[in-house]
């Protein structure tokens, strides 16, 4: 029987894997031009993390997590989100005390056991940038600025950005209790899950596709509508930043992100070229998560973009393989040695160089050379080496301890 991947699980293969790089690539130039510095956290840390830090109701911790037992008797889980164990790697060592805010940001592998579909997978991959330490609202602006950069440098089409507030803590529980209030008015028109749910959930009603459900949430209660003063005054200035910068938007009092611990600003940005399933990331503001965790009282400001869901969104960009600089062939198995070396001189020299590992024949190697579009070619024989020009198909004899200066430098 042929093994194949898990379910909901994929193999990232040569071609994709450049496409990727260049994912990296840009989320680098973006992010460090801004000031952010790369962390990465284990891929597991203890369950209570993410039980405390993303909320016992959420579905993340309810169906989602990959849990296991250490062989110690503690409880640990694959990481299924980037901003809590952050959180935690901030607390623990110390960056409180730098200067303020600290801004990271990281490119790491998630799991979450959900139903896969079209760039959404149990393994999956994310960009995710935190800014913490500071609660002025050109930290929320800049934050989003950024990941619309990165979108638009990846070439992710037919954008749009939802944005809104979910206020202080002590509004949202407030809010939360007049919003069960109004859904168990009119339990019998939801959905059996959102019924289930809103003792334990009730803003994920917002989030529901059920046609009953989706009626009844039309008329309930916007929590944006219940904002006290300074959360409404922190919301306005963080759109007028926006505004000022041309970053088009629109203001979505439905928005809910799945995860407790946010507040105040809320965002995402979703491609139409993705279908109903159009999420391509987004984040907000999480004040109180640092402290929840232990540490100091901390601002916090972040968001996070699906690597699979960016590249399946933008247009088809090819990535080809650089190009062998050098290919080492040779005529008799006298001469093999001598290319193994010369290619390892190359290599050290910063050449992209490469030789036969097949067995091939003379023609065999040099068509070989064709394929990985090699710009020169070095032929070792008993009478010394040969150096072929791909491109004028010149050739010249060259010594062979001068093969690589020669590519370096070519004489014209």
């Amino acid at each position: 029987m042929r093994l194949q991947a898990p379910r909901g699980t994929f193999d990232v293969l040569p071609e994709q894997a450049r496409a990727r790089e260049a994912v990296e690539h840009a989320a680098r130039r973006v992010l460090e031009g801004a000031g952010y510095e790369r962390v990465e956290t284990p891929a597991f840390e203890a369950t209570e993390l993410f039980a405390r830090g993303v909320g016992e109701s959420t579905d993340v911790v309810q169906k989602e997590m990959y849990s296991f037992d250490d062989g110690g008797g503690r409880s640990m889980t694959l990481r299924p989100e980037g901003t809590a164990p952050v959180c935690r790697a901030y607390s623990e060592h110390g960056m409180h005390k730098l200067p303020q805010p600290v801004k990271l940001w990281y490119l790491s592998s998630f799991f979450r056991h959900e139903a896969p579909q079209a760039g959404r997978f149990r393994q999956f991959w994310q960009v995710g940038a935190e800014a913490l330490g500071s609660d002025d609202p050109a930290v929320d602006a800049e934050s989003i600025l950024l990941l619309a950069e990165l979108l638009e440098t990846l070439g992710v089409g037919e954008l749009r950005l939802r944005l809104s507030s979910l206020g202080s803590p002590a509004t949202r529980a407030t809010y939360r209790a007049g919003l069960q209030e109004y859904l168990r008015s009119r339990a019998g028109e939801l959905s059996d899950d959102v019924r289930a749910r809103i003792e334990l959930n009730p803003l994920r009603a917002f989030d529901s596709e059920h046609p009953g459900t989706r009626a009844v949430m039309a008329d309930a209660p916007r929590l944006l509508d219940a904002l006290e003063p300074e959360d409404r005054e922190h919301f306005a200035q963080v759109r007028a930043l926006l505004d000022r910068v041309d970053l088009s938007y629109e203001v979505d009092p439905t928005l809910v992100r799945g995860l407790d611990y946010y507040t105040r600003t809320v965002f995402e940005f979703s491609s139409d070229a993705l279908g109903a399933q159009s999420g391509v990331g987004g984040g907000g503001r999480y004040d109180g998560l640092v402290a929840l965790l232990g540490g100091p009282p901390t601002g916090g400001m972040g968001w996070a973009a699906g690597v699979e869901r960016m590249l399946l969104a933008a247009a088809p960009q090819p990535v080809a393989a650089p190009p062998a600089e050098l290919f080492v062939a040779w005529t008799g198995e006298a001469q093999r040695v001598a290319a193994f070396a010369l290619v390892a001189d190359a290599r050290r020299s910063g050449l992209h160089a490469q030789l036969d590992l097949a067995g091939r024949s003379l023609k065999g190697q040099l068509r070989h050379a064709g394929r990985l579009d090699a710009r020169w070619v070095a032929l070792l024989t008993d009478e010394g080496a040969e150096l072929r020009d791909m491109e004028s198909g010149e050739q010249e004899p060259v010594a062979v301890e001068q093969v690589v200066a020669r590519v370096q430098r070519p004489i014209l």
